[in-house]
């Protein structure tokens, strides 16, 4: 049977009742918390001074006035130096006499956020068998009886010292626990080397960053958690930091081609601080950023040379247009034709490094991969000589790719027909893709030619170098590189056994599944629902919106195809977001959003009937778990 709320704080305020001495509570205002019934009877206090809330000036000013100080000259002033003593929030230990020859200890401690927790004991048994003692005992002088008092008072001092470090600990366990749980949560590996070279913390997270690693890495040496390859390129970093010097660095991973980029920070005292994150996303969209930025200074530098230049082939083909009507021998003629054929090719040339400096913008789309290949396949083998055959192997998984088909599809068929070319009147060109952990997308376009001369190995990818002569314009590869590059891919060249390779490499982006369906919206504050609905809306879903749990109810009994409600907790109107939930069919899905404290009731009730969003989220998180609820 659980325990509720009720039930524990009765049983609370029962047991602090049955304890000896006399308890309270107050908080950073000087404001009642808690208090027990012997402190209300060992003082004499109404009612309304042990209610929560009670101020502890008010008390002081009843106790004062009612003589618990002895006589005071003013009244106030009483009141005002023992708040301030209060405010200090100080630990104290103290032994007074009361009016009424009472004799009790006062044990004050600060609390966390804030106000104190004071404890009071009845010790005049205590104190009037220690005069017993001093009457009694003639033989004990009356320093040895000092010291006992002294030390009586030493013993209870330290006590309440012990309980203050107690209570220390106690906080800086908790600290220590929340410093680990963050460093758990961050997309970052965070560790620490001895002298040694040997993991002494470690957040886990090695295996996030560097899949296949070990996770549980402390008392192990870097080079075993790294492995040899990876240990190898950190090697001469790490040696910096051990001779005090930080280093910041990147490195490629072998194994799935992760972007990785450490940092070692010595500790002062011989041991070493990383923090390594995977960067790879990161490097993607600068090296797409970087190659925007370098099109956009191409497009300056050739804009005007191509003007001008495309003004020069038209004046000399006007002028070889005239010579041609003039009465010239036949080998003029020739030159003239071959003049025009040669400006005609100068203005092609124009047009296809105006297609490279131009506005080639990536338009990214959920795209099958299977028929985008396959559709090149069929595209480009009408062009090939009978004795090239044209093969597709496809190890991609079977689903929707973030690509721009478009570019792809056209680097693509460069790559064959320039395979075609090396292949000559016989031979075989293989296009395989396939997947590099979850990171890239690799696709390899191969043939059975001669290869790549160390020439072209060096110098294929820059503008203008071919090796067809007269009939290639040297942008081929160059525009294929550029396109990968937008994209934030890479592109490499390679000999293989049989012929040559060109290799893309492009970043591996899993189109969201796509949603649909109707979803009701239930949020009071306009501007909130309308961020909302956006989010809905550019997840794939329909919406309608009401303000009050009334109002929803009233949709979902008049429109039949609610596929989802998402709702926040505090609604318009006396009605809560849990009210409406117990109004609605229970098999519709329903989630909940908030953004109060997981304290608040209210919160740990929705727990208990709905997914809860804490506010602010953003759309990534909502459409993830909108499809955990559809799954």
């Amino acid at each position: 049977m659980e325990i509720t709320e009720q039930q524990i704080k009765s049983m609370t305020t029962a047991g602090l009742n049955l304890i000896g001495q006399a308890l309270s509570i107050y908080d950073s205002q000087l404001r009642l918390v808690v208090s027990n019934r012997p402190f209300q009877t060992m003082f004499e206090l109404p009612d309304r001074l042990v209610q929560p809330g009670a101020l502890f000036s008010d008390t002081i000013r009843h106790l004062a006035s009612n003589g618990e100080y002895g006589d005071v000259d003013s009244v106030e002033e009483a009141v005002d130096l023992r708040v301030n003593q209060a405010l200090t929030f100080e630990s104290h230990y103290i032994e007074r006499v009361r009016a009424n020859g009472q004799v009790i200890s006062v044990e004050g401690a600060p609390l966390p956020k804030g106000g104190w927790v004071a404890v009071y004991t009845d010790i005049t048994n205590t104190k009037q068998a220690e005069a017993l003692l001093r009457a009694r005992s003639e033989e004990l002088s009356g320093q040895l009886l000092d010291r006992a008092e002294e030390l009586s008072a030493t013993n209870r001092k330290l006590a309440a010292t012990n309980s203050a470090l107690e209570e220390a600990k106690r906080q800086l366990t908790e600290i220590e626990a929340r410093t680990r749980m963050t460093t758990e949560m961050m997309p970052a590996h965070i560790a620490h080397l001895d002298a040694d070279g040997r993991y002494d913390y470690s957040n886990r997270r090695l295996n996030s960053v560097m899949p296949g690693r070990p996770s549980e890495i402390l008392g192990m040496h870097i080079s075993q958690a790294l492995g040899s390859a990876a240990f190898t390129r950190v090697q001469a970093h790490l040696k910096k930091a051990y001779s005090g010097e930080t280093s910041v660095f990147e490195f490629t991973e072998d194994q799935d081609s992760r972007r990785i980029r450490v940092s070692f920070t010595p500790d002062g005292e011989g041991g070493v601080y990383i923090m390594s994150v995977d960067i790879t996303e990161e490097t993607q969209a600068r090296v797409a950023l970087q190659q925007t930025r370098r099109r956009a200074m191409a497009a300056q530098m050739t804009s005007g040379l191509a003007h001008d230049f495309s003004n020069l082939l038209t004046i000399i083909l006007g002028m070889q247009s005239r010579l041609e009507k003039m009465d010239l021998p036949e080998d003029a003629r020739e030159l003239i034709d071959a003049t025009k054929q040669t400006a005609r090719r100068g203005g092609q040339l124009l047009n296809r490094i105006a297609d490279m400096t131009g506005n080639r913008t990536p338009q990214p789309k959920a795209t099958d991969m299977r028929g985008l290949l396959e559709d090149l396949r069929i595209l480009a083998s009408p062009s090939l000589p009978r004795g090239v055959g044209l093969s597709v192997v496809n190890a991609l998984p079977d689903k929707a790719l973030m690509l721009d088909p478009g570019m792809v599809q056209d680097a693509l068929l460069n790559l064959v027909l320039n395979a075609r070319d090396a292949c000559g009147e016989t031979g075989q060109i293989t296009i395989s893709a396939h997947t590099i952990g979850e990171i890239w997308t690799e696709i390899a376009v191969s043939d059975t030619g001669p290869g790549f001369s160390k020439d072209a190995l060096d110098k294929a990818l820059n503008p203008f170098f071919t090796t067809k002569g007269d009939k290639g314009s040297g942008l081929g590869l160059p525009m294929v590189y550029d396109t990968v590059k937008l994209a934030g891919g890479d592109l490499s060249l390679r000999n293989t056994p049989s012929g040559a390779s060109v290799i893309l490499r492009l970043p591996y982006r899993a189109a969201p599944p796509v949603q649909e369906g109707l979803v009701l919206l239930v949020e009071d504050s306009n501007d909130l629902r309308s961020q909302f609905r956006d989010m809905l809306v550019d997840i794939g879903f329909a919406v309608i919106e009401a303000t009050s749990c009334d109002e929803a109810i009233a949709l979902a009994k008049d429109v039949k195809d609610i596929a989802l409600v998402l709702s926040d907790i505090r609604l318009e109107g006396q009605e809560t977001g849990l009210d409406l939930l117990a109004k609605l069919e229970p098999t519709l899905p329903r989630i909940l959003m908030t953004s109060l404290p997981y304290s608040d009731p209210l919160y740990r009730e929705a727990l208990k009937r709905a997914p809860v969003l804490r506010k602010p989220f953003t759309r990534a998180q909502l459409s993830a778990l909108i499809r955990d609820e559809a799954a």
